[in-house]
């Protein structure tokens, strides 16, 4: 895997799923279904790619705790990401909270993204 091409595919997922998260802020409540569906199906096949890349990292590089940490600093934001967003959808907890959430969480997700993929480029096995 070549590593900076390998996320190329994660990265356009993750930016369509920004696309459509403004576009469906945009519209307002109540959601658009079609554009929220997208946005979930979008936000999840992002995800998966991303962590199918991730599972190859550890074949091709040395275990460092760095990019160890990273990683679960991502996973976390993506877990943050997906409840938030499915709280607000359903209004369970309090919708302002969630929303903060919500537009916090891709800053860290994409920080520690983009310095993974600077670590394992930057050694190349």
């Amino acid at each position: 895997m070549n590593t900076p091409s390998g996320f190329l595919t994660p990265g356009i997922g993750f930016l369509l799923t920004l696309s459509f998260g403004f576009w469906l802020s945009k519209v307002g409540k109540p959601y658009n279904g079609i554009l929220f569906n997208i946005h979930k199906l979008i936000a999840l096949a992002a995800v998966i790619v991303t962590f199918m890349q991730l599972d190859e990292a550890p074949k091709i590089l040395e275990p460092r705790s760095l990019i160890i940490i990273l990683i679960v600093v991502s996973a976390i934001c993506v877990v943050a990401l997906f409840a938030s967003g499915a709280f607000m959808s359903t209004g369970q907890l309090n919708y302002q909270t969630m929303k903060n959430i919500h537009k916090i969480a891709p800053v860290p997700f994409v920080l520690a993204m983009g310095l993974t993929i600077y670590l394992t480029a930057a050694n190349p096995p």
